[in-house]
């Protein structure tokens, strides 16, 4: 494609999405004139409690006239975000990665829900023509879409994912006018986390953790600044000293570095392209010389859980597998 015609298509693409976010906005303003019935008026009044708002997040501030009722969220994690604070997602990214389309675990909630990935590259129209009233995504993913984004609907960007997945809840909830759900549903998985650790520790005799990812690239262990490493963290799980850096993401090593992954006890996964280099780490008389390795204390799981949903669904799924392979209660309410 030449340049002129690449600098057409982007004026194009730019005038539709003025277009439809001005289209949206007439839309939400227009409307048959006169009082509304007085039961309706309170409904209103209720639902848009606490409502305008000015949201403080990653890239400014953005004010929000009323509690949003139609959301499009362009990070997995904050699909599933939205969805745990049971609030209107009309547009998500469901297609990421070797994920095709929205988790099976979702279920109902996304049925409705336009997939508009890739996340690489979101769909700017279709995200304009669901006229939503509250666009999330994360600066880490989105950096450069965020002005064209903000012409469509207001806009609230979240800094990253994984270290800060917590804090991106209670994010979304002021966002959404949920903070007491985003409170709660936090302090009940952090409740459920201490309790499940603790039967682990006390029947496990307090057993260090590793968390290996193996990639069509160098292989990973999972550090205490991960999704999975915090989860750990709040399970009170101990980790191996060589894995304790608070601040570091994760090691990357080789098949001759495997002795660093020793622990009591590794879980690992695969993400797509990963299965050669797994099969030759599992192969390697390095990887069997490792102590959870020969006492039977490696379990393979989930990556699309452990690594990507980055979410309080993900996290409780993660809780349900610690409570499986070490047989204690999983503390379910």
């Amino acid at each position: 494609m030449t340049t002129l015609n690449r600098s057409r298509r982007t004026r194009r693409l730019g005038a539709f999405v003025l277009a439809a976010a001005l289209t949206a906005g007439l839309t939400a303003c227009g409307g048959e004139s006169g009082e509304k019935p007085a039961a309706a008026a309170s409904s209103d009044a209720k639902a848009e409690a606490g409502f305008p708002r000015t949201i403080e997040h990653d890239k400014g501030k953005t004010e929000l006239k009323a509690k949003p009722q139609r959301i499009v969220a362009l990070d997995n994690s904050l699909v599933e975000a939205v969805v745990a604070l049971d609030r209107p997602l009309v547009g998500g990214i469901g297609s990421y990665r070797d994920q095709k389309t929205f988790p099976a675990h979702l279920g109902d909630a996304v049925k409705n829900t336009k997939d508009v990935g890739p996340l690489e590259s979101p769909n700017l129209e279709q995200i304009a023509l669901l006229k939503p009233d509250l666009i999330v995504s994360a600066t880490v993913r989105h950096e450069e879409l965020y002005d064209k984004l903000s012409q469509i609907a207001p806009t609230v960007f979240v800094k990253t994912t994984g270290p800060i997945w917590k804090e991106n809840i209670g994010l979304l909830g002021k966002a959404l006018g949920e903070e007491k759900a985003a409170t709660e549903a936090v302090a009940a998985y952090e409740t459920r986390a201490k309790k499940i650790g603790e039967a682990i520790n006390a029947k496990a005799g307090k057993p260090t953790a590793s968390v290996v990812r193996f990639l069509d690239g160098p292989t990973r262990i999972y550090l205490p600044a991960t999704f999975t490493g915090i989860i750990l963290s709040d399970m009170g799980i101990a980790r191996p000293a060589n894995q304790r850096d608070p601040k570091e993401f994760n090691i990357e090593i080789s098949e001759e570095q495997i002795s660093q992954a020793d622990a009591d006890v590794i879980f690992y996964t695969t993400f797509s392209g990963g299965e050669e280099r797994r099969a030759k780490f599992l192969a390697n008389p390095l990887w069997k010389r490792l102590k959870a390795v020969q006492k039977g204390n490696v379990h393979e799981v989930k990556d699309e859980i452990w690594m990507t949903s980055v979410s309080l669904q993900g996290a409780h799924m993660i809780l349900d597998d610690m409570a499986r392979v070490f047989k204690v209660d999983p503390a379910k309410a």
